[in-house]
């Protein structure tokens, strides 16, 4: 029985080409990975020689992905993911123990589900335990010993401690249908306080001398979003929030801008370094631009 032969695909120029797509060219892509714009080249010539297909057109200024470039950048965020998790699962297979993890409420829809699902495969010997909360809920269970670390949300971009996970914008979010009646009471969906996001938004309202009355009170951000997407109200939301089903509110509609936030890591102990660095990795690359999991249903 005659073998059909295959061709193996080399991972540093499926990663090469990745870098060139998400950098933007192949002079950053090279400065990123420590080689010359010729070498970025020179990878990419050897892929698209391996692969029998043009991954790039160069016929303008930035080269741009041909359909089949576009095909295979799918299939390289793939192998290179499932590359990298095989590494360091043998890479780290010592890793166990056990992590208590504070979240706030807002990221736990969105993000964490996925991070902790890939984690555990990754390092089936480490337990981590999650606490959901508002803020000053999870400072203070971290205060009584009761966390070990949190992430959690910081009203004022750059001030106070903690390391940076991602800064997003504050928006003013309603259903794509819903229609604001300019001469009423903007009708509000928000948490219950205390909340960044409504305390933000109530302040730039009041600041514009616009009326506003609590339409809609949720104990949880899936509640919020749940009742926005219904047309019940306008709410302050993180960007990361939207939805296909909703459209945000501008200036010209009468809402305000919004101040942005951050969300950092709060507790980091060089003890549990060998949980929360590979944790911290997870994270990071769930944050990372581009990455917003969708919340319709």
């Amino acid at each position: 029985m005659e073998h059909m032969g295959y061709t193996d695909l080399d991972m540093d120029l499926l990663r090469s080409f990745v870098t060139v797509v998400d950098a933007g060219g192949f002079t950053a892509a090279g400065a990123k990975l420590g080689r010359t714009q010729a070498a970025m080249s020179i990878r990419i010539k050897r892929l698209e020689e391996l692969l029998e297909r043009r991954v790039f057109d160069r016929s303008s200024r930035l080269p741009s992905l041909t359909a089949d470039g576009e095909l295979l950048l799918s299939y390289a965020r793939q192998i290179l993911k499932l590359n990298d998790e095989t590494v360091q699962r043998f890479a780290e297979p010592d890793s166990a123990g056990e992590l208590r993890l504070g979240v706030a409420e807002y990221f736990v829809p969105q993000h964490l589900p996925g991070i902790l699902s890939r984690f555990s495969q990754s390092h089936p010997r480490v337990h981590i335990q999650v606490k959901v909360g508002l803020n000053d809920s999870l400072f203070e269970a971290q205060q009584r010993g009761e966390l070990d670390v949190v992430i959690a949300l910081c009203a004022n971009p750059g001030q106070g401690g903690g390391r940076l996970l991602r800064r997003e914008r504050l928006l003013w979010v309603c259903a794509r249908e819903f229609r604001v009646d300019a001469a009423a009471p903007v009708p509000i969906c928000t948490l219950p306080p205390p909340c960044i996001f409504r305390a933000r938004g109530f302040e730039a309202l009041e600041a514009l001398g616009r009326a506003w009355r609590v339409l809609y009170t949720s104990e949880s951000i899936m509640g919020v979003t749940a009742a926005v997407r219904a047309g019940l109200g306008v709410a302050a939301l993180p960007e990361c929030c939207m939805t296909e089903s909703m459209r945000t509110l501008s200036v010209d509609e009468g809402f305000p801008e919004l101040e942005g936030i951050e969300l950092k890591l709060h507790g980091e102990n060089p003890e549990r370094g060998h949980l929360m660095t590979p944790l911290l990795r997870f994270i990071d690359e769930s944050l990372r631009p581009g990455v917003r999991p969708s919340m319709d249903h």
